[in-house]
């Protein structure tokens, strides 16, 4: 039976592998876009999806989405995200400000208006978070705050929506090869060979055998690294 799906970040990256993989297997994909533009952008892309529109920057946007959201969502979930590097004495108050409103915030409204259709089917909510969500280091304050701000956002949700019977995972890819990583090269002022880390494809296998798993169990918490080269 095919699933309806929310989905952030599908345009690039983690998000895009996860929703070419749902959208190949026939279920429906809802995917939040940034305009008009970009949503049309995105359902030229997956054939049958559809899309709504709302600025992650700007989360009080987000609200506005839940007139266009079905009464049922079987999951959803979270890729999207922004990273900008930098040592905490020169950060500027606007590095910090969009990560952690794009990375931590705008999740946290979307989960929020999402819940009463996610609680209709006792379904999902996977946030991909990243492995800076456990350990920060230097020069990722910022990213890495918002990052562990988010696993927090996860375990009071998972302990909140239990009763509801819905199941809330966290998965933390080491570093993949995405757009995203050849920006934190292009920051850390070092070459980027995409060979050298995860296949976003195989961090999309890891997102959809935790929301495939039977409703007797969760992954609550599941990190991706990469294997040996």
């Amino acid at each position: 039976m095919s699933q309806t799906h929310l989905l952030t970040g599908a345009g690039s990256g983690i998000g895009l592998a996860v929703a070419r993989r749902l959208a190949d297997r026939g279920d429906r994909l809802i995917l939040v876009a940034r305009d008009d533009a970009r949503a049309a952008e995105l359902t030229a892309l997956f054939a049958g999806s559809s899309a709504v529109v709302a600025d992650l920057r700007q989360p009080q946007t987000i609200a506005a989405l839940a007139a266009d959201l079905p009464d049922t969502l079987d999951s959803v979930i979270h890729a999207a995200g922004v990273v900008d590097l930098g040592h905490v004495a020169d950060l500027p108050l606007g590095a910090w400000e969009s990560q952690l409103t794009v990375n931590l915030i705008a999740p946290a409204e979307l989960t929020r208006i999402a819940l009463r259709a996610l609680r209709a089917t006792r379904g999902h909510v996977l946030f991909v978070n990243s492995g800076a969500g456990l350990t920060a280091h230097a020069e990722w304050a910022a990213y890495a705050a918002s990052k562990h701000g988010l696993k927090a956002l996860a375990d009071a949700l998972r302990g909140e929506e239990a009763p509801h019977g819905v199941r809330v995972t966290t998965v933390y890819p080491g570093r993949t090869a995405t757009p995203m990583q050849a920006r934190v090269h292009e920051q850390e002022g070092n070459a980027y060979d995409p060979a050298r880390f995860i296949d976003p494809e195989s961090v999309a296998t890891a997102i959809l055998t935790a929301i495939d798993l039977p409703a007797d169990a969760v992954i609550t918490d599941l990190s991706v690294r990469p294997g040996p080269r």
